[in-house]
């Protein structure tokens, strides 16, 4: 690897800049940034993944692409999160549960062996960064963005879980990456479309929303990402945490002691892009203590950005002594995740991926997360009984979604168990047409099991509408399972059965079609407080 003394001010500044791009295969827009810009870094979404084989060759092929140019090889990085926000969800892979699934399974252990087995598979296809896991702490039921990206709303109980998958996912030589500091949980603005802030005072800000970063710093994680999210307490401008210099350098570095690596989240994000400007935000993270920016998207943003932290070190608004720091900090990362060992993935590939013994110790944990918040008067699960599954598909994109068709959904999940079972499908903002079929349809079971998907803030009228017309039945016998965030139980409280599964993921409705039907226990905990009823930890066994 070659030292800092004989690389250009444009090499260092491409070491500082990672950059995603819309293919399936090394094109112009992304070797650009290789050759020309001397980028350190990519990201990839689900837009450059077809299979496998095909994402473990377009790693090769960037890494190879890269060596013509220089001997530092690429950061190749991905959100996987694991549960609804995983960039690789296909059945080619083991996808391991998503956090708050997790932090209601409560077993560290479980949380670090599907760390280890995501991270194996990963370095398989040539990814060597993740953008994981989420430390934010998600107290506040409003949250758009954060929800289930969230252990809980305990800082013991994300600490604990965060750690076991840090240390899992670089015992594995894949970058962990602790997100969003200083902490993105209590916020009602989604950072992608606009600026949130914090209100809290240092104190309980240090209490709660610091402490599991606190935790990874001590445990040594490798790379901590800022959050688009303004923090008077920390710093009193009207600038979020990724451009402030109070945020980043003197309370990260010196205060909390942390010396390695900070990636900024995507300047792309409205909460950037559209109050500051992607290059102008560039110039202001770097200014402010990131070492790495991310811009996801776009050629002209990307290019813009390096150009403008060129100008600034040209100008003296940078300085180089700062630069290299930073490009120290970076180098040094990639020789300790041993980043030069680069291998095509040949042979056997699809052995490689989702083996029996992933997906055993990923379907433990996916069963100890069922939850069973409410379960009142009503009679148990009929295996005979004919019933109903209406079950809503997620059809709208967000930034942190996106429409998904699944095959093995619930429905198919009560089948294989021997359940006379029908399933109906709504949009996850179902129409007035979708409704009135669905409680047409209704009308001719006893047994039903309506699935809710929650993925912002409250859950769409239009599922509420069905759920509560079902409800007002007599004598049906109503199962009510959220698939996302678990707060939906508010907004029906007259239901007499809730389940929280966190998550619609195949695996997830095997696990709770098992509960359903009396295979399994329930031993899932609720990581959160639904109301002042349904608090953390609380559930019915």
């Amino acid at each position: 690897m070659s030292k800092i003394v004989n690389l250009s001010l444009a090499e260092k500044i491409g070491q500082m800049v990672i950059c995603g791009f819309n293919a399936y295969t090394s094109d112009a827009h992304i070797e650009q940034l290789i050759e020309k810009h001397h980028i350190g870094g990519v990201i990839y979404f689900r837009r450059n993944y077809a299979n496998v084989q095909q994402m473990a060759d377009l790693s090769y092929a960037l890494q190879q692409f890269n060596k013509k140019n220089s001997d530092i090889p690429l950061f190749i990085s991905i959100d996987q999160e694991g549960g609804m926000v995983a960039r690789i969800d296909t059945d080619e892979v083991t996808l391991v549960p998503g956090n708050m699934s997790i932090g209601a399974a409560r077993d560290a252990q479980l949380a670090f062996e599907a760390a280890v087995i995501c991270a194996k598979e990963l370095r398989l296809m040539g990814i060597n960064v993740n953008f994981a896991p989420s430390l934010d702490i998600n107290n506040n039921p409003k949250n758009p963005v954060i929800g289930v990206r969230s252990y809980g709303e305990s800082a013991e109980l994300v600490s604990e879980l965060g750690i076991a998958t840090i240390e899992s996912y670089q015992s594995s030589d894949v970058v962990a990456t602790a997100k969003h500091f200083p902490g993105h949980g209590d916020t009602a603005v989604d950072s992608h479309y606009g600026l949130a802030s914090v209100p809290h005072d240092r104190e309980r800000l240090m209490q709660l929303e610091l402490a599991p970063f606190i935790r990874a710093i001590q445990a040594g994680v490798d790379m901590i990402m800022t959050a688009h999210v303004m923090f008077p307490a920390f710093e009193p401008g009207e600038i979020p945490a990724t451009l402030s210099r109070k945020v980043l350098h003197d309370l990260l570095r010196i205060e909390l002691k942390y010396d390695g690596v900070i990636v900024t989240d995507c300047l792309e994000m409205h909460a950037i892009s559209k109050e500051f400007g992607v290059a102008e935000g560039a110039v202001m993270a770097i200014e402010g203590g990131a070492d790495i920016v991310l811009v996801s998207h776009t050629l002209e943003e990307q290019v813009a950005a390096i150009e403008a932290l060129m100008q600034a070190v040209q100008s003296g608004r940078l300085s180089e002594e700062q630069i290299n720091a930073s490009v120290e900090r970076i180098l040094s990362l990639k020789e300790k995740r041993r980043m030069s060992d680069i291998h095509p993935l040949t042979g056997g590939v699809a052995a490689q991926f989702g083996t029996p013994e992933s997906k055993k110790v990923i379907r433990q944990l996916t069963e100890k997360s069922i939850t069973i918040v409410k379960d009142e008067d009503q009679p148990t699960f009929d295996l005979s009984a004919p019933t109903l599954v209406i079950w809503p598909e997620v059809r709208h994109h967000t930034e942190v979604d996106e429409p998904i068709e699944q095959a093995y959904t619930l429905g198919p999940a009560l089948a294989e168990l021997g359940v006379d079972v029908k399933e109906f499908r709504v949009s996850t903002h179902p129409t007035s047409e979708e409704i009135a079929s669905a409680l047409a349809l209704a009308a001719d079971y006893e047994q039903i099991v309506v699935v809710t998907y929650n993925a912002v803030s409250e859950l769409h009228e239009g599922q509420v509408s069905i759920v509560r017309q079902i409800a007002a039945r007599p004598n049906v016998n109503l199962t009510v399972a959220s698939t996302r965030n678990p707060y939906d139980l508010n907004q029906f409280p007259e239901v007499k059965r809730y389940v929280c599964c966190y998550e619609n993921r195949p695996m997830t409705m095997a696990a709770l079609a098992k509960v359903l039907t009396g295979n399994i226990a329930a031993q899932g905990k609720l990581p959160v407080t639904l109301s002042p009823d349904y608090s953390f930890g609380m559930a019915v066994n």
